[in-house]
């Protein structure tokens, strides 16, 4: 219930973000939301992942969680998402 909670969440925050952006409300396909929560699924995922990194000490474990990153980052660039400066 949770997740479903968070995913309409997530939906309400684009649509008003566009609104904003004098675009009006944007009514996605069930394909483009999809997308869209697989998405933000790794997106979480690597933020969780960057966290980590940033304080772990252990080597090989470090090493895990860069190829775990490496991944994340290769599934959302299959969704067409590329990384910034700021998101690194």
């Amino acid at each position: 219930m949770a997740r479903g909670w968070e995913s309409k969440s997530v939906q309400e925050q684009i649509e008003s973000a566009r609104a904003r952006e004098g675009h009006g409300k944007v009514t996605l396909t069930k394909e483009e939301l999809e997308l869209e929560r697989k998405r933000d699924g790794f997106l979480l995922q690597r933020t969780r992942v960057l966290s980590q990194l940033q304080t772990c000490a252990d080597e090989r474990y470090k090493k895990t969680l860069e190829s775990g990153l490496a991944y994340l980052e290769s599934q959302l660039a299959e969704l067409g998402w590329t990384a910034t400066p700021t998101q690194s």
